[in-house]
């Protein structure tokens, strides 16, 4: 019976009116792959080379822990673009933007220049939470950064974190929130150069693609191959958005989780390991 909330959404998901584009053995191997896992799952996939998906608990909300950033970024690229802020612009770092935590931009001693492209690095490369939440102000704070992901049709994909009128969902689901779906589509409007602009879009498409947390999905793919992606963790949630362009495949998947049991931060992390388990079936699959 612990299980039975994750059979049920799979055979609603087959009868689905998205059957009809289901990879439906893909499918069948990740439901095989999920289903002892320890909390609330949920995996988006698309084969951009034959418009193919696969969708678990695709449409359920769950944090975005650190993937929140990607929104994040369309609200500075959307800045860039409009001409208020410039990308090589020289801010200034005030004690009072830190973030508690190991962040490399709190390091910085009080009125030191570091420039808006160095913060973005850091906010996406690193994940440096100080950094994240100084763009998410200089954005226009979350409110902005949630109407514009309105006007990519992105519905459930929020910022809360010190975004008026936000308040329990920040209670429920942390600094963000979105579906597997949803911000796999946002993944898959960049690779596509649909986000502000096919300039913006492929500048950052190139951020995307520098992620110094590469031993969870990304490990699994052979270094050679363009990656662009994002993963976010706290205690009971990880979750994972990847873009990969190789020779013989395109392909976009995002696996969400929540309610973990496992909690721990060692890399053999339950969900960890099954993120790693998926992508390397993807991987093998569409090669």
């Amino acid at each position: 019976m612990k299980h039975l909330w994750f059979f049920i959404a799979c055979f609603l998901i087959a009868q689905s009116g998205f059957s009809q584009k289901t990879d439906k053995h893909l499918q069948e191997q990740i439901i095989a792959l999920c289903r002892d896992f320890h909390g609330e799952i949920g995996v988006y996939v698309h084969d951009l080379k034959k418009n193919r998906s696969v969708a678990i608990q695709a449409d359920t909300l769950f944090p975005t822990a650190s993937m929140v950033k990607v929104p994040i970024l369309t609200g500075i690229m959307a800045r860039i673009e409009a001409g208020s802020l410039r990308y090589h612009q020289p801010l200034i770092y005030k004690d009072s933007l830190l973030y508690e935590g190991e962040d490399i931009l709190g390091s910085l001693k009080t009125n030191e220049k570091i420039e808006l492209s160095k913060v973005m690095m850091l906010m996406l490369t690193m994940s440096d939470n100080t950094a994240s939440l100084w763009l998410q102000s200089l954005a226009g704070t979350g409110t902005r950064i949630n109407e514009l992901m309105d006007s990519l049709g992105l519905k459930d994909t929020r910022v809360n974190s010190r975004t008026p009128g936000r308040e329990s969902n920040r209670t429920s689901y942390g600094w963000g929130q979105t579906t597997p779906r949803e911000m796999a589509t946002l993944m898959e409007k960049i690779a596509n150069k649909q986000v502000i602009s096919p300039a913006a879009s492929e500048k950052m498409l190139r951020l995307l693609g520098r992620n110094y947390w590469d031993e969870e999905a990304i490990s699994q793919i052979p270094s050679d191959v363009f990656i662009a992606s994002k993963s976010g963790a706290v205690d009971a949630s990880r979750s994972e958005v990847l873009f990969v362009n190789g020779k013989k495949c395109r392909y976009i998947f995002c696996v969400c989780t929540k309610n973990n049991t496992d909690k721990s931060w060692t890399t053999n992390n339950e969900a960890w390991e099954l993120t790693r388990k998926i992508s390397k079936l993807l991987w093998e699959y569409y090669q």
